[in-house]
């Protein structure tokens, strides 16, 4: 895993441009703590940093190969699974290695395959390509889009990176986020190729970009297929189970120690019990709590239960040292850690405790593993959310997870109103809704059940995964930790994809395909329980803090905070009980607080008219 970021421009000597790329390479120091490289042409700048996993000593970026008409460079963060099958493959054709790294195999299948050595690999990845024989860069994302990667088009070439910070860290960027850039920010759709910042845009996830000296040309190499599913309930369950052992397995490889994210659900715990056939007894798990939680927990609209008592229950079963990351409200609260993590996102995403409880959670596993194992997106490949049952929600003509939660109703409450109707946030998303749904392709003769719940997962994979995933990267890579999730594998997403709405719920309940496919290495208690999310704090003193903050600031009367946080309504909210406060306040909160230091770090053009 690593940080990539480059330069190309057809018009300028780039290799008088040495100190911008060190600029835009630095950013990503967090990313690939272990190394850092340049390489350098006229037309062509990249800079890597390097997260060491595979081939310690071997796998050092950029890597380039001579040919008998140009040099072909390449800069790649991420981790290609099936490199070892692919390298033998590439010496038959002829190939010869000096490393033992996935990078190499990336750059030979490309000079073997070109463009299409995408469909070649599983893996999550980003990476970049500059071919001088024909003058071009090729970038290439992973069909789910677990690694992040965007590029800012220039009047005569692009500049790139992982992640925003290293195009705005080039002098020629400007920070102007508009109009649009906020309407998604307050909306939650997850916009195909969406970034806050103006002239910027996403590599979206299964597409090829390819620069050269007549433009931008995109072409997208993976999309979620329509096929007819022909097993019966047995097969299918088996066909999930030789699936999820031969990925887990893959995705364990690594020359550093490994861990699993272990919440009790059974997302994580399946990958747990899978990992520990592999592992045994050095198998390690993480999970992150909340000082009281389990002993004044109180069941809400999402969480029935607290997370401990399973977390247990599967250490125990499958014998993992297991550490528990107890956080407190001051923990949860502290100024320079919610920085931080904005700072990782490059946004403001108001998800408060949440996104904070991650950062510290991944600190700590760093200090013993460099490599995790996530359950992340079981809930959109099997069917997972609560809202996946609900009939109300089906028919609600809007993204799922709005229709079941209050959340929506938030949606631009705490901007002035004159910004608010200026962004028109309600007519936003309905045009999202309508642009996801058109996407879709149906199969014909198929069922109205499997047609509406076959849009109802294209939407969860398509566009809210993809947020979870962009969250989850940033969090982790802003402490040097790679995270692998094992239920993006692209063979199990079109398998699970394709198979009817009575198959992903056979025995009446949610994830049935998963839960009997895995229920062999997991703890009854675990197979038995009910869809519980991601924690977070119930402790009153969190909001407490966050309004004592929030008078800070209100303190401050020209922060240009207030040029886009209604003063009025801030000032409502922190003089509320924080013992009774609302979901919906708090959020508002967490968000106001998030535009704030924001503001602060980024200190952006806003033009918003």
């Amino acid at each position: 895993m690593c940080g990539i970021t480059g330069w190309v421009s057809f018009e300028t000597d780039l290799s008088r441009e040495r100190a911008a790329l060190d600029a835009m390479t630095e950013t990503m120091a967090c990313r690939g703590p272990d190394d850092s490289g340049t390489w350098v042409a006229p037309e062509a700048a990249l800079g890597h940093r390097r997260l060491a996993i595979i081939d310690l000593p071997g796998g050092r970026q950029p890597m380039s190969v001579t040919t008998p008409n140009g040099e072909v460079a390449m800069v790649y963060s991420g981790e290609t699974y099936n490199f070892t099958e692919l390298r033998a493959e590439l010496i038959g054709k002829g190939h010869r290695f000096i490393t033992e790294s996935d990078t190499e195999v990336v750059l030979h299948g490309y000079l073997e395959w070109g463009e299409a050595v995408a469909d070649h690999l599983n893996g999550m990845y980003a990476f970049a390509i500059w071919d001088a024989r024909d003058r071009k860069l090729v970038m290439i994302r992973d069909r789910m889009g677990i690694k992040p990667f965007y590029y800012h088009p220039t009047r005569d070439g692009v500049i790139f990176g992982s992640e925003p910070k290293a195009i705005l860290a080039n002098p020629r960027v400007r920070k102007v986020v508009d109009a649009d850039g906020f309407r998604e920010l307050f909306s939650f759709t997850k916009a195909p190729g969406w970034s806050l910042w103006k002239g910027m845009t996403e590599v979206e996830p299964g597409t090829i970009v390819r620069v050269d000296e007549d433009g931008v040309h995109t072409h997208t190499y993976w999309s979620l297929p329509a096929r007819p599913h022909t097993d019966d309930q047995e097969t299918t369950v088996a066909r999930v189970r030789e699936l999820m052992n031969d990925i887990v397995e893959r995705q364990l490889v690594a020359d550093v120690p490994r861990c699993v994210l272990l919440s009790g659900g059974l997302d994580s715990s399946a990958i747990t019990g899978l990992a520990a056939a592999s592992l045994g007894e050095q198998l390690r798990t993480f999970s992150v709590d909340f000082v009281g939680q389990e002993e004044n927990f109180t069941p809400d609209e999402m969480r029935d239960t607290p997370d401990s008592p399973f977390i247990r229950d599967v250490a125990k079963l499958v014998g993992s040292a297991h550490q528990d990351v107890v956080l407190d409200p001051q923990a949860l609260t502290d100024p320079s850690v919610r920085r931080a993590m904005i700072t990782a996102r490059d946004i403001p995403s108001g998800m408060g405790d949440l996104d904070v409880s991650l950062y510290l959670l991944f600190k700590a596993i760093r200090a013993e593993s460099t490599v995790a194992l996530s359950g992340e997106s079981a809930d959109e490949v099997f069917g997972g959310y609560r809202w996946f049952h609900d009939e109300n929600v089906r028919n609600a003509g809007t993204f799922p997870w709005m229709a079941f939660s209050t959340g929506h109703d938030m949606r631009g409450a705490i901007l002035r109103e004159e910004l608010r109707k200026r962004l028109d946030l309600d007519s936003y998303v309905s045009d999202q809704y309508s642009s996801a749904v058109a996407a879709v392709q149906h199969l014909d003769g198929e069922s109205e059940t499997d047609s509406r719940m076959r849009t109802f997962f294209h939407l969860h994979l398509t566009r809210f995964v993809r947020m979870l995933l962009d969250r989850k990267d940033r969090a982790s890579m802003a402490v040097g930790l790679e995270v692998r999730v094992p239920f993006c594998d692209h063979r199990l997403v079109e398998y699970v994809y394709n198979t009817p709405w009575s198959l992903k719920t056979f025995d009446g309940r949610e994830k049935s395909l998963l839960r009997h496919a895995t229920k062999h290495v997991l703890p009854q208690s675990v197979v038995d329980r009910v869809k519980s999310p991601y924690p977070s704090t119930q402790d009153p003193g969190y909001a407490a803090e966050l309004q004592r903050q929030a008078k800070d600031i209100l303190a401050e009367p020209g922060n240009p905070l207030f040029d886009l946080v209604d003063r009025a309504w801030l000032s409502d909210i922190v003089e509320r009980d924080p013992v009774t406060m609302t979901t919906l306040a708090r959020h508002g909160l967490d968000r106001s607080i998030d535009l704030y230091h924001w503001l602060d770090i980024y200190r952006p053009e806003l033009a918003l008219s």
